[in-house]
This record gives structure tokens, sequence and C-alpha cells, in this order.
């Protein structure tokens, strides 16, 4: 009995996800390096870069889900993985854009009150004090 060696080979299709996933970990972690994206969102982007490869070198697996979720082609299932992460994020920055519009709000009207109290305060200080000026 001999023994094949296994080689293993990467399909374009699987070439480019590895490109893909490699440079999108670098652009998130250089975002990060220079204080451009928090690390509360690269967490985010590192673990969608982590499943995108994992999908892309896997192919029993990425046909394994394909087959289960009912979709005919692999690429369509990295795509639905991707439109899937897509559709989070916009809804979870819409929750925090939500939020930050409301403490906005708030903290307008905070500043407007105590403008007019300074306003008052200047005039009241403006009214007890002698017409010679002292």
């Amino acid at each position: 009995m001999t023994q094949e060696a296994t080689v293993f080979f990467l399909s374009k299709a699987q070439l480019v996800v590895a490109v893909g996933a490699v440079a999108l970990a670098l652009f998130v972690l250089d975002l990060v390096r220079r204080r451009r994206l928090s690390e509360e969102y690269s967490l985010l982007w590192v673990l969608a870069t982590v499943v995108i490869a994992v999908l892309g070198f896997s192919t029993p697996l990425l046909t394994g889900i394909t087959r289960a979720l009912g979709i005919l082609y692999e690429g369509s299932t990295v795509f639905a993985f991707g439109l899937a992460f897509t559709m989070a994020m916009l809804l979870y920055l819409s929750v925090r854009l939500s939020r930050l519009v409301h403490e906005k709000d708030g903290l307008t009207r905070e500043i407007a009150f105590l403008r007019h109290e300074v306003e008052e305060l200047r005039r009241a200080r403006g009214a007890d004090r002698p017409a010679g000026g002292a």
C-alpha cells in the first residue's frame, strides 16, 4: 500500500478570497492603528474576515452549508453571508446613530438652558450695579 501525497491546490476563486481576506484584515488593522476605526468595530470586521477566509478555504464546509440552505452555487452562499453581514452592520450602525442623535438633542437642550441662565445672571448683575459704574 502506498500513500499518495495529497496536494493542496487553490482554485482561482479561493485565491481571490484569500487575497481579499488578507487585504481586508490588513486594512482594518491599519485603520485601527491610525485611530480611524475603533476597536469595537474592528472586532466585527476581523470576525467577518475570518468567516470569509473559513468559507473560502473550507470547500467541504462551504458545500455543506450551500446544500443545507438549498442554494445552488457556493459563490452565492458566500455572497449571502456578505449580504447578511452588511445588513447586520447597517442595523447596528443605525441604532448607534439614533442613540447619538438623541444624546445630541439632549445636549443641545442643556446648552440652551445654560445659556439662558448665564444671560439672566448677566442681566441681574447689570441691574445690581450702580449707574456710576464701580
